[in-house]
């Protein structure tokens, strides 16, 4: 069988909570105020509060309505693979890497219905370079339920000036004006 590009490769390193990471319990920052995933000023998001766990995992809860349907009465695929996206890309917050994502591999295993809970939880499963290797499940009903959708993910570190460069101007513009729109700390990218 071929090795994915999400396997942690035999040279990565144990990934580690960074001594000035959020404590276990805290509520982590929305990265931008209209992140689809988990900025509060983004109307149609999902609007996820993803809560620092121990050691390098974060948390949240997904509350599925009517508006995140695919087929009637159920979640939409990718939408719940935004969602791990998501809680994935929030490692960086303990971590300290400031990461894109570079694969996403979801694996669906049952329906998630309309009005469902899905509680989700990520970790950072290895580093190597500037790579972040990292794997997610969501559960119905409880953290102990069924598990309903997983994914692994690679994450390829990059210095802020990414953003900088690619993205949208007038998003840019309003950042400038507002910095409170972002709420990612000073991360540095590793050598």
């Amino acid at each position: 069988m071929t090795a994915s590009r999400t396997d942690l490769p035999a040279d990565a390193t144990v990934a580690v909570r960074h001594p000035d990471a959020p404590a276990p319990g805290t509520v982590l920052p929305a990265h931008y105020a209209h992140c689809f995933g988990c900025g509060a000023a983004e109307r149609h998001g999902l609007h996820l509060a993803i809560v620092a766990g121990e050691g390098v995992e974060v948390t949240a809860t997904f509350e599925v309505t009517e508006h995140h349907q695919g087929a009637p009465g159920l979640a939409h695929g990718g939408l719940l693979a935004s969602a791990l996206d998501e809680i994935l890309g929030m490692l960086g917050h303990l971590t300290r890497m400031s990461c894109v994502t570079a694969r996403l591999e979801t694996d669906f295993r049952r329906p998630v219905p309309v009005g469902s809970t899905l509680h989700l939880r990520s970790r950072a499963d290895g580093v190597a370079g500037r790579k972040l290797y990292a794997s997610a499940e969501g559960r119905l009903g409880g953290t102990d339920g069924p598990v309903a959708v997983r994914a692994r993910a690679l994450f390829v570190q990059v210095g802020l000036e990414h953003f900088a460069e690619h993205g949208r101007p007038e998003d840019l513009e309003a950042v400038a004006r507002d910095p409170r729109l972002i709420g990612v700390p000073d991360y540095t990218v590793n050598p």
